[in-house]
């Protein structure tokens, strides 16, 4: 190596940290009743505290042309970080809403609302499944 010249090492491949794959984003689902396919798309993530007066956060999806709201509640946070020494982040909890919807149009409970407020429990295991899904061999 002469003088003044830099070298730049790169983790190996491998050897870097879990790199997800946005899969919910906007994502195309079946709808169980109709059998006709439903166009998703994430549009907005807003902390709802003040909006609502609910410690939730609203993830805003175009559904089919249709506004819909995904309520995630905070205390998800809070557990997730108990269990896990990780946050969830914005892109996780948009993937967590996402399989949300595309779980619920597959199983034909319908989106005829406009805003959905899952559980602690519930937005865990979405969250457990999107990144399941996410890390399958299938979505590489």
């Amino acid at each position: 190596m002469t003088s003044g010249q830099n070298l730049c090492y790169l983790p190996a491949p491998g050897s870097s940290a879990i790199v997800f794959i946005a899969m919910f984003e906007d994502f195309t689902v079946t709808d169980r009743w109709t059998r006709k396919p439903v166009h998703c798309v994430y549009q907005a993530l807003i902390v709802a505290i003040a909006t609502r007066h609910a410690d939730a956060v609203d993830i805003k999806f175009l559904v089919g042309g249709k506004t819909v709201w995904v309520a995630l509640p905070h205390p998800a946070w809070v557990e997730y970080k108990k269990r896990t020494n990780t946050a969830i982040t914005d892109s996780l909890a948009i993937e967590i809403a996402g399989h949300y919807l595309k779980t619920a149009l597959e199983a034909g409970e319908g989106l005829g609302r406009e805003m959905y407020s899952l559980t602690l429990e519930e937005t865990l295991a979405h969250l457990d499944a999107a990144v399941a899904e996410m890390q399958s061999p299938a979505a590489v």
